[in-house]
């Protein structure tokens, strides 16, 4: 993991400054505090914050290739660059570094960019072709690393993080009203919208050519399935050994480090089953890291003990209390950039932290497990919602939903009246595209009640949910009702939210890069292949997972029910007095940011502080206002954002015009 930062010039009035290079570095070194380089010349400067993960001496940033016509920077890393190293060197290519970052210099040099196919890992590249006066961005399929760029009539601002292209004073911070109505239904913004007006990010499985004003986006991956029916014949005992030798090959390629690698292990099946992998590809003892918490409807200690007992680990954890939660708050909307409804990032920015002080730099996780192989509750429930549509007025089979939710505090209080009348809307629209989704995301929107009423009247007309649908492939609609789910869990969740606010930014923030077996694209290729009820089998979610986790794990991880990972909100908050929490809520302060009704957060502030029957709908909008209100604070009101400090020292490499 790294930060790259890049400014391109084509009409010769903003030639690129190695000064703010080094600021647009100095903001997002926590991404890579090892070593920093730059290039620069007359049209172009990249830059590189780098984590010395592999090849500690030699690959430092920004490299060249033979004759000094391409340079690049990157953040992330290529698993399979040693066999894709190997091919080059017979076609007459030669390395001065072990790098992967050389190794995809090369292989753009002979392919361009359908070089990005050959490539198995999680990037965001920048690659300046000094004949051509081209830049070449890309980002990998899912977008696990994130990057973003603002155009400008001059020219082009780029960086892995928000923070460092507001370094430039040409570009403004100002959150637009669009992104805050998609963060306020689907969670987060979608790509390529951010929370800032004209700030982009590129979206994932995309690459970007940008020449003398002339910019094309294209898209190289793209998450499908095949058509309903469609899915191909294989047993449970083919499936499961496939899957599991997959995977398997997956945590093997994602061991490859020169520094020691951890992982994190939650008690769940899926963090703990990597972790079994591991321990099959390693003989040295593995280092394990997961969270408590203070209050035991979060906590999933029991399980973590049950497996790094049985795995034999080294094992590390924190404990997270309400307290740290609001503590650290305005810290994680710093570096997630983004409005939050959860405060679900703050336990693993506290889990990273763990990991930064025991000295380790790399740690696997189990992310996308439930993505793909149908782990999410939400799947259940459209599955659940559509066999309550046959029969719409049974009493009994909109009951099967409180399986689903049993930790949701407002379907109990409700009682099972409550509980068929919230989902009984829509019910019968079971050809609709979005089904699956259209509970989450009508229950979601409702927090856009707390808008003032300039930003009702600038959405006036715009529904993000419309925006969404229209933009899908006319193709999804012959997939089956599950996969349709998964594409949209994907698009929606995973990598704008998932990947991003609760995965890249909460380890990044700590010198810590986050490596997804699950991930690989061989692996989400093979799953999205499988028949649904290999995933799910009535309500068994991750069916075949679990046939491919006996024997590697304890019966009682792999058995277990799925428990959703949450943190604490409201009392993170008000159980403890926090000054920046009563400043940003106070009336005058919310007037000050132009997004919301003073009256209806004062409302909705003094029912959180008495605690009493706040639902789930008024902890995610007492966390959606005041994260906007921190966005507003630390990045519009004070822009550009905190002190800069150039990175230092900075290796700097001329081209032939900035030669002294």
């Amino acid at each position: 993991m790294c930060g790259i930062v890049g400014a391109l010039d084509w009409s010769g009035e903003y030639p690129p400054a190695v000064d703010q290079l080094k600021r647009m570095l100095g903001i997002i070194r926590h991404r890579g505090p090892d070593e920093f380089g730059l290039y620069v010349d007359e049209k172009a400067g990249i830059g590189c914050a780098r984590l010395s993960i592999v090849d500690l001496h030699t690959g430092q940033q920004p490299i060249a290739n033979e004759d000094k016509s391409l340079w690049i920077v990157f953040n992330g890393e290529i698993y399979n660059h040693p066999e894709l190293r190997a091919e080059l060197e017979k076609a007459g290519h030669r390395f001065s570094t072990r790098s992967d970052t050389e190794v995809i210099l090369h292989l753009y040099e002979d392919l361009g960019p359908d070089c990005l196919q050959r490539l198995n890992g999680q990037f965001a590249i920048a690659i300046w072709d000094t004949r051509k006066e081209e830049l070449f961005l890309a980002r990998d399929r899912l977008g696990i690393r994130p990057l973003f760029y603002v155009l400008l009539p001059q020219g082009l601002v780029f960086g892995s993080e928000i923070k460092a292209v507001l370094v430039d004073q040409r570009v403004e911070a100002r959150l637009d009203p669009y992104a805050m109505a998609q963060a306020f239904t689907f969670w987060a913004p979608l790509a390529p919208r951010t929370a800032f007006r004209d700030i982009m990010e590129l979206p994932p499985g995309h690459y970007m050519q940008v020449r003398a004003g002339a910019c094309t986006l294209s898209r190289y991956w793209g998450l499908t399935f095949p058509e309903a029916g469609s899915e191909g014949q294989i047993s449970e005992d083919e499936a499961a050994e496939q899957l599991r030798e997959l995977l398997s090959d997956a945590t093997r390629l994602r061991l490859r480090a020169d520094v020691q690698v951890g992982s994190y292990l939650s008690g769940g099946l899926d963090s703990t089953l990597i972790a079994a992998l591991i321990r099959q590809h390693t003989p040295e003892s593995l280092c394990t890291f997961s969270i408590a918490f203070e209050e035991a409807a979060f906590d999933e200690r029991a399980y973590q003990e049950i497996a790094t007992d049985f795995l034999s680990t080294d094992h590390r954890r924190t404990e997270c209390t309400n307290a740290d939660v609001g503590q650290i708050f305005p810290e994680i909307v710093w570096h997630a950039e983004a409005p939050l409804l959860r405060t679900s990032p703050a336990p693993m920015y506290l889990l990273s932290r763990l990991v930064h002080q025991n000295d380790i730099k790399v740690v696997l996780t189990g992310e996308g497990a439930d993505e793909f192989l149908g782990g999410y509750n939400i799947f259940k429930e459209a599955k659940v919602r559509r066999f309550w549509a046959r029969q719409p007025e049974s009493a009994w089979r909109p009951l099967l939903l409180r399986r689903l939710y049993p930790y949701v505090a407002d379907f109990s209080r409700g009682g099972d009246a409550y509980l068929a009348a919230f989902f009984r809307q829509g019910l019968e629209a079971v050809d609709r595209l979005g089904y699956s989704h259209h509970i989450r995301w009508r229950n979601t929107a409702r927090l856009q009640r707390l808008f003032c009423a300039d930003m009702r009247e600038a959405l006036q007309g715009y529904d993000p949910v419309d925006e969404f649908l229209a933009s899908l492939d006319g193709a999804l609609s012959k997939w089956s009702t599950l996969t349709q789910a998964q594409y949209i869990e994907v698009a929606t969740f995973m990598s704008p939210y998932l990947l991003s606010s609760q995965g890249d930014r909460m380890m990044a923030a700590n010198s810590v890069e986050g490596r997804f077996p699950f991930l690989d694209h061989r692996v989400v290729e093979f799953c999205g292949h499988l028949p649904p009820h290999l995933k799910i089998r009535g309500l068994q979610e991750k069916y075949i997972l679990k046939r491919s986790a006996q024997g590697l794990l304890p019966p009682q991880v792999w058995q277990r029910h799925k428990q959703p990972y949450r943190a604490p909100i409201h009392p993170a908050f008000f159980t403890q007095h926090q000054d920046y929490v009563e400043a940003l809520l106070a009336p005058e302060a919310i007037r000050a940011g132009g997004l919301f009704d003073p009256d209806a957060v004062t409302r909705l502030a003094h029912k959180c502080r008495a605690g009493t029957r706040v639902s789930e709908g008024d902890d995610m909008a007492l966390v959606g206002v005041l994260s906007t209100q921190l966005l507003h604070h630390l990045f519009v009101e004070n822009s550009p954002p905190r002190p800069v400090e150039q990175a230092h020292p900075v290796r700097v490499c001329r081209g032939k015009e900035q030669e002294p």
